[in-house]
């Protein structure tokens, strides 16, 4: 990609913001708008050039938003039209555009149309969603799972007879991207959020969209990418903007299908292997082995090679679906601060848009409930439920849930050490972290040893130096059990990466060629200008050095 001519986002740094634990500007306990208009500048002072906001429509919030009643409302509890106005133009007189999240695999079944379809087979809207007729022993019509846990079909509560298909809750059926009419309503819909000012759409399981339900197939279905296609022309023609789409099942072989230069379709593609490499073949995410380093950075080489020539990569550690990063490949205890600094130099020096999820920027950990009583997320509910009747222990259940669900990246936000952590004069939708006490804003914002500092500098490197974003990458020992290394070149330059991913003194014996006196660009410990020879690694140290021709 040329330097001169790439596009605005190959050079931000993006941040999500789940609005419901942002910030609270009505004590009501839910974040909303306003707060995220009042948190402006400190996104300012970050550094980051567009927002991810996760759903603000109007939603009966069976899972936080992510079924959508209406498009083109704002729900009561984020607030109004003219809220989201304000935010966009806020924003954008600070560099900041607002990417919206384009939840259209599914509605909610409050939605207009999915109300109308219920009147039966011919009522309007019905082809809108994703109807079959029962088994012929009156159950569901084949046996398709729920995300979120058990069978993927519910009856029509219209009493027709048959069943509408939802991959996540029986409140998000899914939409028939096979009708021409409903397509056209989505990219309507999109242009009227782009005419508003908008930089741009993150699209949500938009792998799903493509799905052929009579042959089991749900991810990366015959029609995807044309539907993707049709989508980009008749909404991103002629505008400026950024596109990424969710997708769990891409893998390097089809990614440039996604996000090719040539494919008129999208700008990046988010991608999990590296999260779903560690999950348990029986239990998923709920037992997850441990991370086991070499198998980590295959993962990462190995996109770095698909995309190194054509299409762009997305990097990120965590969102909201995700548990906090340091708490999953750092040390959240002894080395919560060093391992944090760790994580997010191997990640924001890789080639790629990385995403900030709001608190990764403080280092915030996992929410670390101990009681079921204390959880909000559908889908821990669900499999709360699903697993105790298979015979999971509550402990066991617990401990899986304390690692991997949702709601330890949805704990407020952590503005001050004070009452509910600054997010809310009034009773927080979730539980506050207690750690907020030592892990917040307020204590990180003037301290130049902050993660939060660490942070900006990253971000100010990628706006600086086109090597961060354009030069290629090369692994380094990627056999090598306990560092993550690796080089980027640009020019004549050269940025070597290096990081202990452990809490012990490793030894590391560098190839040849790194003995030049280089400029540290970044490092977590201390200012390293030269590898020669056997370097002895502090715990998570991690480091990068420019080399630069005479």
């Amino acid at each position: 990609m040329d330097p001169a001519t790439a596009p605005w986002w190959t050079r931000a740094t993006a941040y999500q913001i789940y609005p419901r634990s942002f910030a609270d500007s009505d004590g009501d306990g839910i974040g909303d708008i306003p707060g995220i208009v009042s948190k402006l500048d400190y996104l300012e002072r970050l550094g980051v050039g567009f927002v991810w906001l996760s759903p603000v429509y109007a939603s009966p919030m069976c899972d936080n938003g992510y079924d959508i009643a209406d498009y083109r409302a704002i729900a009561a509890e984020f607030g109004t039209m003219e809220d989201m106005d304000r935010l966009i133009a806020e924003a954008r007189a600070r560099g900041i555009g607002i990417v919206m999240d384009l939840v259209v695999n599914h509605t909610s079944s409050e939605h207009e149309w999915f109300r109308s379809a219920t009147g039966g087979p011919d009522a309007p809207y019905r082809n809108y969603y994703v109807w079959r007729d029962p088994a012929p022993d009156g159950g569901p019509p084949n046996d398709l799972e729920s995300s979120f846990g058990g069978p993927a079909w519910s009856l029509d509560p219209g009493g027709s007879g048959q069943y509408y298909l939802h991959l996540f809750d029986p409140g998000q059926p899914d939409l028939n991207w096979h009708n021409p009419r409903m397509r056209a309503d989505i990219h309507a819909t999109m242009n009227w959020w782009l005419d508003r000012g908008i930089a741009g759409f993150r699209m949500d399981v938009i792998d799903l969209i493509g799905k052929e339900v009579d042959e089991g197939v749900t991810a990366n279905g015959p029609h995807l990418h044309a539907h993707i296609r049709e989508m980009m022309a008749a909404t991103a023609q002629g505008r400026d903007i950024v596109t990424v789409g969710e997708a769990w099942s891409a893998t390097p072989e089809n990614a440039l299908l996604y996000c090719g230069r040539d494919r008129d379709a999208l700008s990046m593609v988010f991608q999990f292997a590296h999260v779903t490499r560690f999950w348990d073949d029986a239990h998923g995410k709920w037992e997850p082995h441990p991370i086991e380093l070499t198998g980590l950075k295959a993962v990462f080489d190995r996109w770095q090679a698909a995309l190194s020539d054509d299409g762009w990569n997305s990097l990120f550690w965590s969102n909201h679906d995700l548990p906090r990063a340091v708490s999953t490949y750092g040390d959240a205890r002894e080395w919560r601060v060093r391992s944090a600094k760790m994580l997010a130099t191997v990640l924001h020096l890789m080639k790629g848009t990385p995403y900030i999820y709001q608190g990764e920027e403080l280092g915030m950990t996992n929410a670390g409930f101990d009681d079921i009583s204390q959880y909000r997320d559908v889908e821990t509910l669900n499999q709360h439920r699903l697993m105790r009747a298979a015979d999971m222990s509550e402990a066991e259940f617990l401990a899986g849930a304390r690692r991997s669900s949702r709601d330890n990246a949805r704990t407020p936000m952590q503005w001050t050490d004070g009452p509910e952590a600054g997010f809310t004069t009034g009773t927080p939708w979730i539980g506050v972290n207690p750690n907020h006490a030592t892990i917040n804003a307020a204590a990180q914002e003037d301290d130049p040893d902050s993660v939060l500092a660490y942070y900006r500098h990253l971000v100010r490197l990628r706006r600086e130096h086109d090597i961060v974003v354009f030069g290629s990458y090369t692994p380094i020992a990627p056999d090598h059990p306990n560092v993550f290394v690796y080089r980027r070149d640009l020019e004549g330059r050269a940025l070597v990466v290096v990081a202990n991913w452990t809490a012990e003194e490793v030894a590391f014996d560098p190839p040849g060629g790194m003995e030049a006196e280089g400029r540290c660009l970044v490092g977590n410990v201390a200012p390293r200008t030269r590898i020669d020879g056997t370097v002895t690694l502090a715990p998570y140290e991690a480091f990068a050095i420019l080399y630069e021709p005479d």
